[in-house]
């Protein structure tokens, strides 16, 4: 539609919409000026997994080595590569929902089977602990937990992750992949608490992070991973793995993950305090619509509302909207604002679309007042046939 030159306003978007600070790019280019270009270690540098290992110790509080760190394409990617390293056919994997749509198909790739534990907004989305204790069998080999979530917006408190560690503590034979992408995103009262830092669950937890979203580096693809169990048996098999699948990052990005990781601090508290005006912004525009339910964003760029308020009603185009999809597909066609409708993101997610404010406060005032209007104009299936 934007190609056609139709006005757009794009709420879609899994991305930060600032360019890559200059000094990453910048240790970047000296590194291809400087002749960077052939193979590096599978795992990373040396100085790039240092970087991270240093980055974990001293923010995060993890208990590690450069050893216990391995630096991959994309934070997704080694999301897959820990499910592949860890399942065998028929382990089960608990997955608190709604989640990112990209876990249930990695979960089965590895032959694994996903055991849903549905949140809802009453809980800003987040697993009680016993839910937990009641997902978890002889057979659970993985607890996937994602905070900052996607696509929610919302993070477990310390006190919370926490009472979690409460019940793995009971079940030993449970590891926790923990995707930590969103951590430096946050807005609420309270810290990303990362598991892995709790010293019962050094040896029990794959830490996940990467540079894409903090960093507003997406396309360079650069994650990693930290597993200090078995002095780093995990991260040596993940290693195996990518090195028949991709051999490893690109090398000049190498030197981009130091600078990042320690010079790159304030051009990321820069961004964050934005991302923290417009989550306020948003979701004061949003709550204003009769009848949504959405709980405050606290973490990530996104807010979830629940739109079911609107089921069984007629568009103004005269569409009957009994999903998420159909709402979202109504939307766009007559106010040209884009959502993400929440049907794949398992859990009650049918009942929600996921709009990310990583755009700007004008377009985000638009776009709110757009969608205000267009739902001030929904009407009922009775007013609709009278009509």
């Amino acid at each position: 539609m934007k190609a056609a030159g139709q006005d757009v306003i794009g709420f879609g978007a899994g991305e930060p919409d600032f360019t890559t600070p200059s000094l990453i790019c910048d240790a970047a280019g000296a590194a291809l000026a400087g002749g960077m270009t052939h193979y590096v270690p599978t795992p990373g540098t040396p100085e790039a997994r240092e970087a991270v290992a240093a980055k974990l110790r001293d923010e995060n509080g993890i208990d590690c080595t450069a050893d216990h760190v391995c630096i991959n394409n994309g934070a997704k990617f080694t999301v897959f590569l820990a499910l592949q390293a860890l399942l065998n056919p028929g382990d089960e994997v608990v997955l608190p929902t709604p989640a990112w749509v990209s876990y249930k198909p990695m979960i089965e790739l590895a032959g694994g089977v996903m055991v849903e534990v549905a949140t809802d907004a009453s809980s800003s989305f987040k697993m009680t602990p016993q839910q937990l204790d009641d997902a978890i069998t002889p057979r659970t080999k993985v607890l996937l937990l994602n905070s900052p979530s996607n696509p929610c917006g919302t993070m477990y408190a310390p006190d919370e992750v926490h009472e979690l560690v409460a019940v793995l503590e009971r079940h030993p034979h449970v590891t926790v992949v923990s995707d930590e992408i969103y951590e430096r995103l946050v807005y609420g009262d309270e810290p990303n608490l990362s598991m892995g830092s709790l010293p019962s669950m050094r040896d029990r937890v794959v830490t996940i992070n990467g540079l894409s979203k903090s960093f507003a580096m997406t396309g360079w693809r650069i994650g990693y991973a930290c597993a200090p169990a078995d002095d780093g048996a995990l991260i040596k098999a993940m290693n195996k793995l990518q090195s028949q699948m991709t051999s490893s990052i690109t090398s000049f990005t190498m030197p981009a993950v130091a600078a990042a990781l320690t010079d790159g601090r304030s051009e990321v508290e820069r961004m964050r305090n934005i991302f923290a005006g417009r989550a306020t912004l948003i979701h004061d525009l949003v709550s204003k619509w009769e009848g949504v339910v959405c709980p405050r964003p606290t973490g990530a760029f996104y807010i979830f509302p629940d739109i079911s308020f609107c089921f069984g009603r007629i568009s103004p185009g005269g569409v009957r909207i009994e999903s998420a999809m159909e709402f979202a597909e109504a939307l766009l066609d007559e106010t040209g604002v884009a959502v993400v409708p929440g049907n794949d993101f398992l859990g009650p997610g049918s009942r929600h679309v996921r709009m990310s404010f990583a755009t700007s406060e004008e377009l985000i005032i638009e776009g709110c007042r757009r969608m205000q209007e267009w739902l001030g104009k929904l009407s009922t299936c009775e007013t609709a046939v009278s009509g």
